[in-house]
């Protein structure tokens, strides 16, 4: 018997690892859909290899561009709504959202209204809308299963336990590339330094992330809303070998640590067969080689982001949202080159200083939210050119 799954973003780092592993026991899966926004020309390769009933291509232009050239019988969407009808396709049993920001948002309510599986990669839509998505998981009851290393390694430290009986989630980083750079010298951070992960690969947005530690923050965020924790029973941990990928400490004292080479495709295959571990070829760890495992606190002035997502939570509301939405544009200009990697967390800052937040905001305010967020993230990234 095989299961149904449909990928979206399914070009990106995170669609490719998808796909890989699905190599590994192909008589077990159906693809149904491959969603993209552009990569047209990776889309047809996918095609060739896997044969999906039908695909999504969010970008308009790429849309017409496939229609004209491609050979491809199969379903063919269009446009945001496109991809959400691939995701809410009542044929899917397993959606896999590795889409980049509040794109994720609707395609996962909309795979939600199916009752297919979460896969989540996308940890923006838990960042901006956590509430309205647990929500609707909950009515629908809906598996969430974050692809995130962090996030899989909680899940796994908390098998068999009592929710109850958490002290606290640790939450462990590796520090990305600046880890020990003084805190002078980051007025001078490249790009292609910013983009050199010690531990990881990852696609740019999430490595620029990493780097400034935005993306520990998000992680933050979305532990709040997988585990149903308090973000005082959160913690964050630098631990630069990014061997331990979480821990879970309980109430009599003990942790549970999970293990593990950074190798992402490990987490994917979780996720994908949960709750089950099943063979794979991967490399091994081996601690004697290692030789040493480092922990220290992490550095809330050099990565002012990481502070950011944790005051975020606390004011509530929309402004994780806000700031999902700020950085995602700060992000954008600094791949660009238009602003400096110390603009990022300033222009973060000025946004949840200056957009009035929402107590409990709708699926509608939110979107408006992130649309102002993003006005007004990008007047500041002109006033920093």
């Amino acid at each position: 018997m095989t299961t149904t799954i449909s990928i979206l973003g399914s070009t990106g780092s995170i669609g490719c690892q998808t796909l890989e592993i699905l190599d590994l026991t192909r008589d077990e899966w159906e693809i149904n859909f491959l969603t993209v926004n552009t990569k047209i020309a990776e889309l047809e390769q996918q095609i060739k290899k896997y044969h999906p009933r039908g695909v999504a291509i969010s970008d308009t232009k790429c849309y017409l561009e496939f229609k004209r050239t491609t050979s491809f019988t199969g379903e063919i969407l269009c446009g945001e709504e496109g991809v959400c009808a691939a995701a809410g396709d009542s044929r899917n049993v397993i959606v896999m959202s590795a889409l980049v920001g509040f794109s994720g948002v609707m395609p996962t309510l909309a795979a939600i209204e199916t009752g297919a599986t979460i896969a989540l990669a996308n940890k923006e839509t838990l960042v901006s809308a956590g509430d309205i998505i647990t929500k609707a998981a909950q009515v629908k009851n809906v598996k969430i299963l974050a692809v995130d290393s962090e996030h899989s390694a909680i899940l796994q430290c908390l098998i068999g336990e009592s929710s109850n009986e958490i002290e606290k989630i640790i939450l462990t980083a590796s520090g990305g590339p600046f880890r020990e750079l003084p805190k002078e010298e980051f007025e001078s951070i490249s790009l292609a330094q910013a983009l050199r992960h010690p531990n990881w690969s990852m696609g740019n947005k999430i490595t620029i992330d990493s780097a400034t530690m935005m993306n520990k923050g998000f992680e933050v965020i979305e532990a709040k809303w997988l585990f149903n924790v308090p973000i005082e029973k959160i913690e964050v941990l630098v631990h630069p070998q990014s061997i331990i990928h979480s821990m879970v400490q309980f109430q009599d004292g003990s942790i549970k640590a999970q293990l593990g080479t950074p190798d992402m495709r490990v987490p994917i295959g979780y996720a994908l067969h949960f709750p089950h571990h099943k063979p794979m070829q991967f490399p091994r760890l081996d601690l004697a080689a290692i030789g040493q495992l480092t922990f220290s606190p992490p550095d809330y002035e050099k990565f002012p982001c990481l502070q950011l997502a944790f005051d975020a939570v606390s004011m509530g509301g929309a402004s994780p949202a806000i700031l999902n939405a700020a950085n995602e544009i700060a992000v954008q200009a600094f791949l660009k080159e238009e602003i400096r990697f110390i603009d990022i967390p300033v222009i973060i800052h000025k946004c949840m200083d200056t957009i009035q937040n929402v107590s409990h905001p709708t699926l509608s305010e939110l979107t408006t939210i992130d649309e102002v967020t993003r006005s007004t993230a990008r007047q500041e990234c002109l006033k920093l050119r």
